[in-house]
């Protein structure tokens, strides 16, 4: 579990007169607004045919997982590869009719356990030398398109509880919700910007979670003749940790995974191949792109304007599909497939989003929200919140001995992140020292000195 880490994000609200009204309420939704996701299930499959697959498919993956494995029985296998149990067990009876295939011992329930012979082990290698992807059988692309259309981010309207819930471990003020509030529910792209440490990124990494519901995605995608791994362990987190029961495996797909819907967080690293598919040459497997792989979710474009391609490669890329929604990908065949581009895209950035793109790009990213530094009272607020969290004691005055010592005689602005980091530089020096963790004056004046030495 992740601890959580309190900051804060305040907005500048244009023009300036408007910092003296009340903090705008989120508009009331149109009925249109009102539109629930439809719920996607995906229906479990008891033949071969009604997978869209062909019987060749799903024999060379019997073929590479008996291989892998040594020797299974047939609903272990069917398992294996998220089909039902009685189209494998049949076409197991057939391999070995034609002698691929060998009954290595008896099971319960009349199954069988099954190795390859020598000549299913020779036919085992051709198929790993075309393709070496073995596991769950894929789904067509066609039903891929159909699962996310059906689970599309855009008609999901998070309204301002969605909000609080999901921020509910940062300090953000209402006119930062009245803002990101249309921004999210437009499910088109927005630009967060402002000055490091106000709790951009932390505020783009949890907007996905406004959004609620879970989305099932395939565990790998069939696409003319290619095999497109999808479910990704590293970006897709399970929605649940439970073991399915016989009840629910017979309910539902198992070629397919129900997740939380994604966040896909890239950074300075980003290059211009992570947004197509990748075909691994020895393998013969197909990686999908990043925005494939954040369909249903967010796409989060962290340090915008700092990655190894400049913003207009990037923008350039994704102009036409921000407008469309729909993508199009390269095959290794070189054949192009038409692909959903249905996730909220965030660029977080330090730059002002005028300097990094032109208007015509800045016109499809149509909300721009400046986090700007917090107040004095928030700067305070956030030293209250995070030093019990830290454990550090912080004395009366302490803070206000800060602020005027060392923000208001040097004219420092206040960012978000410092109160944490200053407050553990004092723990940090504490423990070395051997001493309680205490916020008096010479440890003040000591995290200082460590923490803005090199700003």
């Amino acid at each position: 579990m992740i601890a959580k880490k309190p900051t804060i994000a305040t907005l500048r609200n244009r023009p300036p007169a408007e910092n003296s009204q009340p903090a705008a309420e989120l508009a009331d939704p149109s009925p249109d607004d009102l539109i629930e996701a439809p719920r996607f299930k995906p229906a479990a499959v008891t033949t071969i045919k009604k997978t869209g697959l062909t019987d060749s498919l799903i024999e060379s993956l019997v073929f590479k997982s008996l291989h892998a494995a040594g020797h299974l029985t047939g609903r272990e296998l069917a398992t294996a590869l998220g089909m039902p149990a009685k189209p494998i067990i049949e076409m197991l009876a057939h391999l070995k009719s034609r002698q691929f295939v060998q009954y290595k011992d008896s099971t319960a329930m009349g199954d069988f356990e099954y190795a390859l012979t020598d000549a299913g082990r020779q036919r085992a290698l051709s198929f790993i030398d075309e393709c070496s992807y073995s596991g769950p059988a894929p789904v067509t692309l066609d039903s891929y398109i159909d699962s996310v259309k059906a689970q599309t981010i855009t008609a999901v309207k998070p309204q301002l509880d969605d909000l609080k819930r999901a921020f509910s471990d940062l300090l953000i003020n209402e006119t930062m919700f009245a803002r990101l509030g249309p921004a999210i529910n437009s499910g088109r792209g927005l630009f967060l910007y402002g000055f490091p440490g106000n709790g951009k990124t932390s505020i783009a990494e949890r907007i996905t979670a406004c959004f609620g519901d879970d989305v099932w995605v395939p565990y790998a995608i069939h696409a003319s003749g290619e095999i497109i791994t999808f479910f990704d362990p590293q970006n897709h987190e399970l929605a649940d940790a439970e073991v399915p029961s016989i009840l629910k495996e017979q309910a539902v797909d198992a070629r397919w995974v129900k997740i939380k819907r994604p966040t896909i967080l890239v950074g300075g690293e980003l290059t211009m191949d992570a947004l197509d598919l990748r075909h691994n040459r020895t393998t013969k497997i197909t990686e999908p792109s990043l925005q494939l792989k954040s369909n249903t979710g967010t796409l989060v474009i962290d340090d915008f304007g700092r990655q190894r391609m400049s913003p207009l490669e990037l923008l350039n890329r994704w102009i036409v599909p921000l407008e469309k929604r729909f993508d199009f990908l390269n095959l290794a065949s070189g054949k192009k497939i038409r692909v959903p581009f249905d996730q909220l895209i965030i660029f977080s950035t330090n730059l002002e989003p005028r300097d990094l793109v032109d208007e015509a790009f800045l016109r499809r990213i149509p909300y721009k929200i400046n986090v700007i530094d917090p107040t004095e009272d928030e700067f305070r607020k956030l030293f209250d919140i995070m030093a019990p969290l830290v454990g550090v004691d912080v004395p009366p005055g302490a803070v206000d001995y800060v602020i005027e010592a060392h923000y208001k005689a040097v004219e420092r602005p206040f960012r978000c992140c410092q109160p944490r980091d200053l407050l553990l530089q004092i723990k940090n020096c504490s423990a070395y020292a051997g001493k309680p963790p205490n916020a008096d004056t010479e440890s003040i004046d000591a995290a200082v000195d460590n923490y803005f030495a090199v700003m």
